[in-house]
């Protein structure tokens, strides 16, 4: 479960220990005086901090929160670091997953269950504007969030570029990409990267990718849920390394 950390001493010790937190929230009206070291440490960390009506906090915690919530991980999170070490030191060539933006934690659950079931080494997420490893996507995972790494970032576009130099190809998925998806070796060392529901890759991120594939879809919706677009995708990359 993520762990709700809240008054001033709690979530600055938290932030001391270098706990993994999803973000802090910081209740409207608080003087900056009395939270500016917390601040700093959250800046310094990269943990994303916001200001919000002190009626959420007190709906979250009962107790005297003192203007300051701190909502942990459920999951600790490694370094990119760590994922391409993992990657590089496997029987199999690298094979990653990059999510750019899925805001629902059923998406997020529904991809990392797909990715531990296909043989993905490694999931790499951004801070911000993105869900992170809450208790909601531990249940939809089916708790295979146990036993996948996962990378938070605070710039995705330099995590695709350190995925570069390591010598990944990243391979975006989007409704008008360049060729179909079952018509890529993904034999390789590659990096497959899923825009977020409804908006996709975001432009940046797209110019960043070495490739973009698309989903051939029928009927009357005109796209899929990101989950299973997703697991399509990854499905395809096992199923070559698998005939291979």
């Amino acid at each position: 479960m993520s762990d709700i950390i809240y008054g001033r001493n709690s979530v600055r010790e938290a932030l001391l220990a270098g706990r993994s937190l999803n973000k802090i929230l910081i209740a409207d009206g608080t003087s900056r005086r009395d939270i500016e070291d917390i601040i700093e440490l959250a800046r310094a960390q990269g943990v994303v901090y916001q200001f919000a009506d002190r009626r959420n906090l007190d709906q979250m915690v009962r107790e005297k929160h003192q203007g300051i919530i701190a909502v942990g991980a459920a999951h600790q999170y490694v370094e990119l670091s760590d994922i391409l070490t993992i990657a590089q030191e496997s029987v199999s060539p690298p094979f990653l997953a990059v999510l750019d933006g899925i805001q629902d934690p059923h998406n997020l659950g529904s991809i990392i269950r797909t990715a531990d079931a296909v043989g993905v080494h490694g999931l790499i997420i951004p801070r911000r504007e993105a869900v992170g490893l809450t208790a909601v996507v531990t249940k939809a995972s089916a708790g295979t969030t146990a036993h996948m790494p996962v990378a938070r970032v605070a710039n995705l576009n330099q995590a695709m570029d350190t995925l570069k130099d390591a010598g990944l190809w990243l391979i975006g998925l989007e409704a008008d990409g360049e060729a179909t998806f079952d018509s890529v070796d993904y034999t390789g060392p590659v990096a497959m990267v899923i825009g977020s529901e409804g908006k996709g890759l975001r432009p940046l991120v797209r110019r960043h990718c070495d490739a973009v594939v698309k989903l051939t879809i029928g009927g009357h919706a005109g796209s899929l849920n990101a989950s299973v677009a997703a697991a399509i995708v990854l499905y395809e990359v096992f199923r070559q390394r698998e005939k291979k």
